[in-house]
Formats: structure tokens, C-alpha cells, sequence
């Protein structure tokens, strides 16, 4: 059985021919040595890490786009591991998804469901028919391109896109908003007299309350 070396003052000694680690000064570094991050810098990058691992999504299923959200619970895809949860009142929400054609009188609920959520928040636009109208785009009842109404943050292609592909657009999103990218919340607030005169040109009974942010 091997003695055991003995420990002084709680340090234990250096074997015989050993030589001790170097203290890590510049010259530890390869390059450069990185800056550390200022203070608020930091701070507004570990609030994004937690905002995209915490996205709280209210799903507004207009047509066949929501029957894809569906299986995104189930255990075979399990969006909650990616800590992806649903909400049922946009109070409690800040991802909005609209998944589907939207109709010109739905789109009237959907601006006040928005404006309703908390800030940060963010919108998905799921599916051919929210980018470009889809098999819709000739329709007088339908909108055809959301993001002149609405900010959109994240589109996800498809008709209708399988839950394989939300998981790639959800992930698209966490990564836009770690990097601080997605920041449609803001743009909406910046330039919201070009959005209300977009969504008053089509609605015609308009009788939302005028917000002052």
C-alpha cells in the first residue's frame, strides 16, 4: 500500500520533479485576450438567454395551420424540452403564432390580441398563407402578406409546414432573440402609424381602442 503524501496548511506538496502550473496571464490566451462584457451588455444578454428558453406562445389557429401545432405536445415532439409552453390569454403570452390564412374580419382580433401581450413579444407566421397569401391569394376575404399589419418575426414555409419545421422555426427564433435581433415589438411601437393606416385600410368598422404606449 502507497503512503500517502503529507498535506501541509491544506496545500499538498509538489512530487519530486514536477514543476507547478503557470498562473494564467495574457500569454495563456491564444490571441487576443477577450474583453470582458460591460455591465449592462451582460445583463441584457443573460435576460435574452432566459426570454428565448421561455417562450410562452398563444396560438391563434384561423385554419388548417393549427392542426400542425397539435402534435407539437404530444410526447413524440415534445416542444416543452425546448421550454416552448402555450397560454391560453395573451396577458400570460409573448409569442403570438398565426397559423393559416387570415380573413380580413379575424384580423381585427388578432391586432387586439397582440396589443394585449406584454413586451417583449414576438410573432410567428406560420405557413404560405400569412407570407404571400397562399391558395388564398386571390380571395377578396383574406389578407395576403401579414407583416403590413402585424411585425413578424419569424415566418415558417410550408403548406401547411410539419411539426419538424416549427421546431426549426422556434429554434430560428430562440437564436434571433439570444443575438437581441428580433425586436418587431419595437418596430411596431417606432412605427405604428404606418401599421395603423395599413390595418384601417381594410378594416373598415375599426373601433379598437388608440393606444399610448
Amino acid at each position: 500500500m502507497r503512503d500517502e503524501l503529507p498535506v501541509l496548511h491544506g496545500v499538498p506538496p509538489i512530487p519530486e520533479g514536477s514543476q507547478p502550473h503557470a498562473r494564467c496571464q495574457d500569454e495563456c490566451f491564444l490571441g487576443e485576450k477577450p474583453e470582458p462584457l460591460k455591465y449592462r451588455e451582460a445583463i441584457q444578454r443573460i435576460k435574452n438567454w432566459f426570454r428565448a428558453n421561455s417562450l410562452h406562445v398563444l396560438a391563434y389557429g384561423t385554419g388548417c395551420g393549427s392542426i400542425e401545432l397539435r402534435p407539437l405536445g404530444t410526447a413524440r415532439f415534445d416542444m416543452e424540452r425546448f421550454g416552448i409552453s402555450t397560454r391560453p390569454t395573451p396577458r400570460h403570452a409573448n409569442v403570438l403564432i398565426i397559423s393559416g390564412y387570415l380573413s380580413i374580419k379575424t384580423l381585427k382580433r388578432v391586432i387586439r390580441s397582440y396589443e394585449q401581450m406584454p413586451s417583449p413579444k414576438w410573432v410567428v407566421g406560420l405557413g404560405s398563407c400569412t407570407i404571400n397569401g397562399g391558395m388564398y391569394w386571390d380571395s377578396y376575404a383574406t389578407m395576403k402578406q401579414l407583416d403590413l399589419y402585424l411585425p413578424v418575426d419569424m415566418y415558417i414555409s410550408g403548406c401547411m409546414p410539419r411539426p419538424e419545421a416549427l421546431i426549426e422555426g422556434f429554434a430560428a427564433l430562440m437564436d434571433k432573440i439570444k443575438k437581441g435581433e428580433a425586436n418587431g415589438y419595437l418596430d411596431y411601437l417606432e412605427r405604428l402609424d404606418w401599421y395603423r393606416e395599413n390595418q384601417k385600410k381594410i378594416i373598415h368598422d375599426w373601433d379598437l381602442p388608440d393606444y399610448s404606449w
